[in-house]
């Protein structure tokens, strides 16, 4: 039976990842305390203990803002630490599959970016996972770097569940509305990842980075509208606590209006056609994968 390693197990992508790789071999996912991405010394020794033939790495540094004051420290866990995960795996003929972002990109493109359009992040955060992608490219073993943006899910600290708790605690809430994006669910990352990975077992030329993301587009106005209006439209039919603000009662700002240390990407849609020519995976609108998470956030009770 294959081994995989799984970085970032507890994070919402690897959390989904755990249970959707289990089927294609012995994931060993070894939490923070036991790999720290930080020490490239605990990175390799890792590594040659568990003797992986596949390595999955979801694991980062995500405080997107306060990576503008711990640029080194984003450095070492998004860019340095994908290379030596990657030196590693060659030297063992394992393969690779990193996570990135839509923060490698300056976010100016009118239209969905594509995976050969060029970089040009405007943050750390943005630069470390860029840094970590070239990394693994310079390296030269076989890869798949899959960049997904707008992340969130039933679990953990994401968009979606920050808007359900505002909207039973406040009346009224404001929402940047000039930033467009595709909202991705995590479980669907975790589920393409391992349908990729079946598909890429028999082509490994299929290497190199990939467009991930659910379908569709939206603002985080609209995102935000989406959310309260799935969570409303089932509230008394499954006795779920009531919400004081509506979707109607969330205000639409501009990003002026509300500044953050670190600056974010206007544009944020990434395109997926290569990924579908690739792999014959496309993720479905984000508005449908939205009604499934509501219902699982509301069962889970959060």
């Amino acid at each position: 039976m294959k081994t995989i390693l799984l970085t970032g197990a507890s994070g919402q992508v690897g959390w989904e990842l755990r249970r959707t790789l289990a089927p294609l071999g012995r994931v060993i996912a070894p939490s923070s305390a036991e790999l720290d991405l930080a020490d490239v010394d605990a990175i390799r020794r890792v590594v040659r203990e568990i003797q992986p033939h596949l390595i999955v790495n979801p694991a980062a540094y995500t405080a997107v803002d306060k990576a503008e004051s711990e640029p080194e420290l984003a450095m070492a866990v998004n860019g340095v630490a994908p290379g030596i995960l990657a030196e590693e795996a060659k030297r063992m003929h394992a393969r690779l599959v990193h996570y990135s972002t839509d923060y490698v990109f300056d976010g100016t493109k009118p239209g969905p970016y594509l995976e050969n359009d060029p970089t040009g992040p405007v943050s750390s955060y943005g630069c470390s996972k860029l840094a970590g992608e070239e990394a693994i490219r310079a390296v030269g073993l076989p890869h798949l770097i899959f960049r997904t943006a707008w992340v969130y899910g039933a679990r953990g600290k994401n968009f979606m569940l920050t808007m359900l708790r505002l909207a039973k605690e406040r009346d009224a809430l404001r929402v940047v509305a000039d930033q467009f994006g595709a909202p991705t669910w995590s479980r669907m990352i975790a589920e393409a990842t391992a349908l990729a990975i079946v598909r890429w077992q028999s082509e490994a030329d299929l290497s190199g980075v990939f467009h991930l993301t659910n379908s569709g587009q939206t603002s985080w106005h609209g995102f935000a509208q989406a959310i309260l209006r799935e969570y409303q439209a089932r509230q008394a039919e499954r006795s779920w606590p009531p919400l004081k603000a509506s979707s109607q009662a969330i205000a639409a700002i501009t990003a002026d209006q509300y500044p953050t240390p670190a600056q974010r990407p206007a544009n944020s849609v990434l395109d997926n056609t290569k990924l579908r020519e690739a792999f014959g995976l496309e993720l479905p609108d984000w508005q449908d994968a939205l009604a499934l998470v509501i219902e699982e956030a509301a069962t889970l009770a959060i």
